[in-house]
């Protein structure tokens, strides 16, 4: 095994080094069979855990790192090295490493901070958290978010005999609907911002649309909720496995202020544009891109000194999610290149068929089609390359979606981030709040049940959605 992946390791470098970049390639000339990579990595994430959760727990990086390889040597052959080794860097260098970045600095940064002591879940209450953290997913993410406050929630309401509800629901607004507002918010929407998507795009745009599905589900929370707490706990003699003990509070405050760093920086980069560019093996890095990316690494690093160790205890803080997310999101934006430039060549591509499915007859982009076709697959794949494929097959052209096209990229952007709630699958912190929440003793609905409650609530309610706006 360690001579597989050390000869994994020499053909990438060996694409690196190539001697430089082949033009840019015609998106007529690929084949479908160049997108089966992508697909079956999305497809192992997808369905190795289900199947086969050890083999996936210890190999995942292994089996990324393969479907990668299976593009990249073969491209290699079939076009030359130079020109697999510039897609390989264009990846690497203009999504995967600020991507990642910036994941990785909200992670470290919201890890850091830990809600201690403990409340009483009532109705009024929970509700009350799902308002706030549907608030704060689009300011520090929805991972950061989600981990901020799903402890906190866990404990208020571990002396409820129901309370599977409160997570499911917390899935909904704090993992997915809050961040729909800014790139910070959601992984699809930071990944149109690198493509040219303006900071306050979706602010403007996706306020409605985010503001019915949080009143709305929010709503169905308290009835829910109150009906469960009339009905099961109130009357109910139970003790407290959490007392009041240590006093309510917050530790880690300094992660606070180096979250407004953070935003500043990618603010930064999306208004200063001092035109200077360096040249990577063709691929071209922006100044101002490069001096977030390592200020962002400045403030991840900031955090994990200035933190206290109790806070990040708390929080049972380890790099095991951002890790796997790393190691996944490096194969997914290279097995994603082919199938970006098919995409692009439109009706002329392999891809016609998908093309004429969310076009209406004299070509233009049906909305509903967008809305439903990116929403139910960002259900089953992740929400992120997902939101990249419809990006490009609507054009790819930033400037004219946001203006021309301006609903065309709201109903993508929306599916994208609504529907990721669909399944434990569509959106990253989904599975780490059934992990953290079953860690705490909580029997959590397996893949299919969690569904039923997707199916019952958030189907109906985005097809009103869809309806209003698109």
């Amino acid at each position: 095994m360690r001579r597989i992946v050390s000869g994994a390791v020499f053909a990438a470098l060996a694409l690196v080094n190539a001697p430089a970049v082949a033009a840019t390639l015609d998106g007529t000339k690929l084949s479908a069979a160049w997108g089966i990579p992508f697909a079956g990595v999305l497809l192992s994430i997808a369905v190795f855990p289900l199947v086969a959760p050890r083999l996936w727990h210890h190999h995942f990086g292994k089996i990324a790192a393969a479907w990668a390889l299976a593009f990249l040597v073969p491209f290699a052959f079939a076009f030359g090295a130079a020109t697999a080794g510039g897609v390989l860097i264009h990846a690497m260098l203009e999504e995967y490493v600020p991507f990642i970045i910036l994941l990785a600095a909200l992670f470290t940064v919201a890890g850091g901070i830990c809600v201690r002591g403990n409340l009483h879940g009532s109705a009024r209450l929970n509700t009350g958290i799902l308002a706030l953290g549907a608030g704060l997913a689009s300011i520090m993410g929805t991972t950061g978010a989600a981990m901020l406050l799903i402890r906190p929630l866990l404990r208020a309401n571990d002396n409820r005999k129901h309370a599977v509800h409160v997570v499911v629901f917390f899935i909904f607004l704090v993992a997915n609907a809050g961040g729909s507002l800014t790139p910070l918010g959601d992984p699809p929407l930071f990944l149109g911002f690198l493509n040219g998507v303006g900071f306050f795009w979706t602010t403007v745009h996706l306020a409605w649309p985010m503001l019915f599905v949080c009143v709305v589900l929010l709503a169905l929370f308290y009835m829910l909720d109150s009906y469960y707490w009339r009905r099961h706990d109130a009357k109910r003699p139970f003790l407290d496995p959490t007392p009041d003990t240590p006093p309510l509070g917050i530790d880690g405050k300094i992660n606070f202020a180096l979250l407004g760093a953070i935003i500043a920086l990618v603010l930064m980069s999306g208004l200063w544009k001092p035109g200077i560019a360096f040249d990577v093996f063709g691929t071209q890095v922006q100044l101002q891109n490069l001096v977030r990316d390592v200020l962002l690494v400045a403030v991840l690093l900031a955090s994990l000194a200035l933190t206290p160790k109790s806070a990040r205890a708390g929080n049972a803080f380890d790099w095991a999610p951002i890790e796997e997310v790393a190691k996944l999101f490096a194969a997914i934006f290279v097995t994603i290149a082919p199938v970006i430039t098919i995409l692009r060549a439109g009706e002329a591509g392999a891809f016609a068929g998908i093309v004429h499915a969310v076009s209406d007859a004299h070509g233009k982009p049906v909305d509903l089609a967008y809305f439903w076709a990116t929403g139910l697959l960002s259900s089953f794949l992740d929400n992120a390359p997902t939101y990249l494929v419809f990006f490009n097959l609507a054009g790819g052209d930033a400037r004219t979606l946001m203006t021309t096209d301006a609903t065309t990229l709201a109903a993508i952007s929306a599916g994208a981030v609504f529907m990721g709630a669909n399944t434990y699958i569509g959106n990253a912190p989904n599975f780490m709040v059934k992990a953290i929440a079953e860690s705490r003793g909580m029997r959590m609905p397996g893949f299919f049940g969690y569904m039923a409650w997707s199916g019952i609530v958030l189907l109906p309610l985005f097809a009103v959605l869809g309806w209003l706006f698109f």
